[in-house]
């Protein structure tokens, strides 16, 4: 059996949505210190539906194929269901991780969720 699935390798070698949004409304970061793993997550939100996200992420091809298809995830969704959003379900969008790998998929999602949670913090000072 392959190391990687065929999705992993594509998001790997085709990332969707790298770059960054210089007016983000949320941004998100995180690292691995025992892997050198690190992403960071930027999002724009209208009417707090997810419009634009991309990432930045210093890694393995693991860690990059979890955060291109995480951000195809959230992209268009309400926040409250990006909110949701497992490191399980980026997994299995890519058709499974090598178990030392998984914890590329919890970056993702801890990203995602800090980048949401800065999104917030920032709408409830506006008020």
């Amino acid at each position: 059996m392959a190391l990687y699935s065929d999705k992993v390798m594509d998001h790997f070698l085709k990332p969707r949505n790298v770059g960054v949004i210089e007016d983000a409304d949320g941004i998100g970061e995180v690292g691995n210190a025992r892997c050198g793993d690190i992403m960071k997550i930027y999002l724009k939100i209208d009417d707090d539906i997810i419009t634009d996200v991309k990432f930045e992420t210093f890694g393995c091809a693991s860690a990059i194929a979890s955060s291109s298809m995480a951000t195809e995830l959230i992209k268009g969704q309400k926040v409250e269901d990006a909110m949701a959003l497992t490191n399980k379900a980026v997994a299995e969008a890519l058709d499974g991780l090598p178990d030392y790998k998984m914890h590329c998929s919890v970056l993702a999602e801890e990203a995602i969720q800090k980048a949401l949670e800065d999104y917030q913090s920032k709408k409830s000072q506006e008020k």
